[in-house]
């Protein structure tokens, strides 16, 4: 364990990012199942920005990388485009 004062606080700050990534990440994770899951073309369009947003924070922040990012989005609004 870290003896020295900035040690310890920056154990104490490494685990709140940690918590806030995690949090983030599952949650743009289980809206990109979402709008996958949804058939419904006019819902699906209304989700799709949001779920774009929070893609492109998580690149930014780099929680994920930027090319994941790009990729989750396009196939996203792959499955968007083609649904009736």
């Amino acid at each position: 364990m870290a003896n020295h004062k900035s040690a310890l606080k920056r154990v104490r700050q490494t685990e709140t990012r940690n918590d806030r990534n995690r949090y983030q990440h599952k949650t743009t994770r289980n809206a990109v199942r979402a709008l996958r899951a949804t058939t419904d073309k006019k819902e699906a369009e209304k989700l799709l920005p949001e779920v774009s947003s929070m893609l492109d924070k998580l690149a930014k922040r780099n929680i994920i990388h930027k090319n994941k990012a790009a990729n989750l989005k396009s196939s996203v609004k792959l499955h968007v485009n083609g649904l009736k």
